[in-house]
């Protein structure tokens, strides 16, 4: 360590100075002079004190560090609200329009309780009115930086392309991206990757994943005796893994039972998540168990409305999935009134108000809580 310069005064500056002195102040003075190297260790110290107490008190300051979800009930449409650890903000989906603005106002809610004022990201997985019938009146309350979807539709029927026509008139006002599998998406603190889009999946397994899928065997294709939910808007739907530290939730929106096969089998690409969220409702021409049983989730959650689907089969398959400890439902599902889940799993009964959400809180850990808002009752995962 150098020492610090010193500074030689003239010697009649030091004369006049001490003219000035009396004997006991100059021999005080002598005294307590500390050499040019003690001044310098002193600030040292002092320097390095200030940066010791900046950093504990910035460590100290409350910060986010979780990821934050919200399962909105739209009434058996889609609203998942995530709160990155950054604090941006991802919308999947809008739900119902209409119905006095119905949906809208349970999203603000969730925004507001949240802390949220704009959404970074509005994904748009498809193009049917219960996932993207509600955009225009979302983006009225809520404004939107950047919209991201699978790109056209795939479907030409009326109410699909008005439902898109509104669409893209806000896109074209706001960033806009059209993602692939393989994509990711920018989410400051989270890894998303896009995992189905277009009618496209991943085959390229992330790493750990990629083993044989047992549950393939057991899982044959459907055939569509009306409508081919092979070329459906279901079928093309935006896909997406979540990653935070060892916490991963798989969300693939509608995707249907014939692209379960081809995402999942013959190999399992995606490997183990801790949370899933149910695919399309709780619907039966979804959930396959080549993905609902290969994925080794430990709680699954079904956004589901009262009489829209949450089919028995589907609830069953769920159940008997290897590693799962809890369903949570958006809705007591009349559609399965001997297989719903015990009521404490139930956001919304038969017999009490609706619009009550799920709130789930990951840390990098792996490990997260679940909380209904009906009872106020969490419950703790572990990794």
């Amino acid at each position: 360590m150098s020492r610090a310069p010193t500074i030689a005064h003239p010697p009649a500056v030091i004369a006049v100075h001490r003219a000035h002195q009396t004997a006991d102040e100059v021999r005080k003075n002598e005294r307590f002079k500390l050499p040019a190297a003690s001044w310098y260790d002193l600030a040292m110290k002092r320097f390095l004190l200030a940066v010791f107490l900046l950093l504990a008190f910035s460590l100290a300051m409350p910060g986010a560090k979780t990821l934050d979800m919200y399962v909105v009930d739209t009434e058996g449409g889609k609203a998942l609200l995530i709160i990155s650890p950054s604090g941006q903000s991802m919308l999947i989906d809008t739900g119902f329009p209409g119905n006095k603005d119905r949906d809208t106002i349970r999203i603000v809610e969730a925004a507001n309780a949240a802390g949220v004022k704009k959404l970074d990201i509005l994904v748009t997985t498809h193009y049917d009115g219960d996932h993207v019938g509600n955009v225009a009146s979302v983006v009225a309350r809520i404004p939107v930086v950047t919209f991201v979807d699978h790109g056209p539709a795939v479907v030409d029927d009326a109410r699909t392309t008005a439902f898109v026509k509104a669409y893209d008139e806000l896109v074209a006002k706001a960033k806009h991206l059209v993602v692939k599998p393989g994509d990711e998406i920018p989410f400051k603190g989270v890894d998303v990757l896009v995992v189905t889009s277009g009618g496209a999946v991943i085959k390229t397994p992330l790493k750990g994943a990629g083993a044989a899928n047992a549950f393939c065997a057991d899982t044959k294709p459907m055939t569509w005796p009306k409508v081919n939910e092979d070329t459906s808007e279901n079928a093309n739907a935006v896909g997406l893994l979540f990653t935070f530290g060892k916490f991963r939730m798989l969300d693939l929106a509608d995707l249907t039972w014939n692209k379960e096969i081809a995402l999942m089998c013959p190999n399992n690409p995606i490997g183990s998540v801790d949370l899933w969220m149910v695919s399309h409702h709780g619907n039966d021409i979804s959930n396959s168990p080549a993905l609902a049983k290969a994925l080794n989730a430990k709680v699954a959650i079904m956004n589901n409305g009262a009489r829209k689907i949450g089919a028995a089969s589907v609830i069953k398959i769920i159940k008997s999935a290897p590693g799962m400890q809890a369903l949570y439902q958006m809705h007591w599902s009349a559609n399965a009134p001997n297989d719903n889940p015990p009521d404490e799993f139930i956001a919304n009964l038969r017999d009490s108000p609706d619009g009550k959400w799920i709130k789930v809180v990951a840390e990098q850990n792996g490990s997260f809580t679940v909380t209904n808002a009906r009872t106020g009752a969490s419950k703790a995962f572990k990794k």
